[in-house]
């Protein structure tokens, strides 16, 4: 659409459609008075403001942000949909065409407002228009011509159908959607124009508004290029003083792209609403804008306890400003930042979680925005924690198996070696494990096992380690003996305790017990090196009569393999 520089005012306000003519940075340079009506006020008003004072800010955004841009580099725009402030404030849907004119000033940028409450009128315009035909022909060629321009300008199919069905008047939308020029269509019976099928799903429609009824409806539709279209369609009688119908208006938007943002936008929010992790959304201060409901089942919060309050409300230590500078710097720098954080739930627990924190930068007059992904990884840890302790502990007796034996016997041997300490290791055999087992059964001989390593734990310090090597092997370590005496002292304990009987359900066992001994103080070999020479003295144990312990005399030799061992 391309107005004349030259056109007056006075041109404008023949139109009912509100039209406002702006500078290139958005200042209004003169509105319509139909805009005056709708906005409130009289024209001088707005004369001067922005445009976007016309709108309200979601309007204003789309307007910064789509808009405008577009207009710089394609010099024009069509059927936009934006919100139009009303004269009480109210918010009126419009859709909006803008061209930009070159002048001598430089470009302007002329806006066609249209309103839906106002189409009647803007075709009862140009009804009128034609009805002066006979009083003033020029006039009226120049303001049909000017007219069509902005029925041209109107997004989507303007037509009147009359009574009969017949096309009276269609504007290039319809000629572009039907690749007929207008002409051909003035005249045609509307099944002949849409198909007998559409025709058939608007046959309702169509009655209604011939018997004085408004209608707005959606169809599919099938496009020129043969894809299907969702169109708004609004209906609106043409009404005479005597209250008789003689044809309606006709106005069909599409508006494809409007519902595939809202089936997109709904699948963003079915998704964010259902997911596990809890979602939160917050301002560049850390103040909470929206969660999803995952937050109140992970934290135990409603909603409305969390919106417009801080964040770190929830961290278990939220005056942590160490953790807030990492934040910050790794959102400044990355725009995101990842890692594990202990969050506080409404009862005051502490849990572990995994948090995401997206940075989206400010731009187009929003605001900076933060999206918070929190993950309970509570469970999890309790399952690594699970697993560890399986990989690391006899399943039958809980008692250390023998990757954390050695774990545990190469640290002392470090410490041993470092500070003069000693250390002494105690490789125990159960001897008549074999005939319970057999005797009594396998349920009987785990039984008695279990038994035997509470037994154990009882007759040790709290720094000293008991482990089971597996079948009726056992280990002690002892961690800084005072004196051999001691350890010796330990390993007569052991065997009155292991002697003792066991009462198991199917009945009554005893089992004796033989005990090697290994001290290791200086410089010693590795764990598996100690642990073979305890080893070595229980043989020897074995050897004297079980139920009985041993030392290794001479440590020094047993590298070569001659081991001499006695009590």
């Amino acid at each position: 659409m391309n107005l004349e520089a030259a056109r007056p005012v006075t041109d404008l306000d023949q139109l009912p459609c509100p039209v406002v003519l702006t500078s290139a940075s958005g200042r209004v340079l003169r509105v319509n008075a139909e805009l005056a009506r709708v906005a409130g006020g009289d024209a001088g008003r707005w004369v001067g403001l922005q445009i976007d004072a016309l709108m309200p800010p979601a309007s204003r955004i789309f307007l910064q942000t789509h808009v405008w841009p577009m207009l710089y580099r394609e010099g024009s725009v069509r059927e936009i949909h934006l919100l139009l402030l009303g004269e009480a404030g109210q918010r009126l849907p419009v859709m909006v065409n803008c061209d930009r004119r070159e002048g001598a000033d430089g470009p302007t940028y002329l806006w066609v407002l249209f309103v839906a409450n106002q189409r009647s009128q803007f075709e009862a315009e140009l009804l009128a228009a034609r009805q002066r035909a006979d009083q003033a022909a020029v006039a009226l060629r120049e303001s049909e011509r000017f007219l069509r321009t902005i029925t041209d300008a109107v997004p989507g199919l303007v037509a009147y159908w009359d009574k009969t069905l017949c096309c009276r008047f269609a504007n290039n939308g319809h000629a572009d959607w039907y690749r007929r020029p207008v002409p051909e269509l003035l005249g045609q019976h509307m099944a002949d124009i849409v198909g007998p099928h559409l025709f058939e799903q608007k046959k309702p429609h169509v009655q209604a508004a011939l018997a004085g009824e408004q209608r707005s409806f959606e169809t599919m539709v099938q496009g020129p290029d043969g894809q299907q279209r969702h169109h708004l369609n609004h209906y609106i009688p043409d009404t005479a003083a005597d209250g008789s119908v003689h044809g309606f208006y006709v106005l069909a938007v599409n508006i494809t792209e409007l519902k595939e943002a809202q089936a997109e936008l709904q699948l963003a929010h079915s998704a964010v609403s259902s997911t596990a992790e809890g979602i939160v959304v917050t301002d560049a201060k850390g103040m909470v804008l929206s969660v999803n409901p995952a937050i109140t089942a992970i934290t135990g919060y409603e909603a409305g306890e969390l919106l417009g309050q801080p964040l770190k409300n929830l961290r278990r230590d939220p005056n942590d400003a160490a953790s807030q500078a990492l934040l910050e710097q790794a959102l400044g720098t990355t725009g995101a930042h990842r890692g594990e954080v202990w969050v506080r739930r409404k009862d005051g627990e502490p849990f572990p979680a995994w948090r995401t924190v997206t940075r989206i930068p400010a731009g187009f007059g929003v605001a900076e925005r933060r999206v918070v992904v929190i993950h309970d990884i509570s469970e999890r840890q309790r399952d690594d924690e699970r697993l560890r302790h399986l990989a690391f502990h006899d399943p039958l007796t809980d008692l250390p198996n023998r990757a954390l034996l050695l774990d545990r016997l190469n640290q002392l041997l470090v410490r041993t070696e470092r500070e003069g300490r000693t250390l002494a290791v105690l490789y125990l055999d159960l001897d008549g494990f074999k005939s319970v087992n057999d005797s009594l059964g396998h349920g009987a001989g785990d039984a008695l096992l279990r038994e035997s390593a509470r037994r154990l734990l009882h007759l040790v310090r709290r720094s000293d380690t008991v482990a089971r090597l597996g079948g009726d092997e056992f280990v002690i370590l002892i961690d800084n003996p005072s004196h051999a005496n001691e350890v010796e002292l330990v390993a007569q304990r052991v065997i009155a305790a292991l002697s003792a009987p066991f009462e198991l359900a199917q009945a009554s066992a005893r089992i004796s017990t033989s005990v090697g001994i290994t001290l290791a103080s200086g410089q010693v070999v590795d764990g598996e090196g100690l642990l073979h020479r305890a080893d070595q003295a229980l043989y020897a144990a074995k050897q004297a009569g079980r139920n009985t312990y041993r030392f290794v005399k001479d440590e020094a030799a047993l590298p070569g393999g001659d081991t001499a061992c006695g009590r």
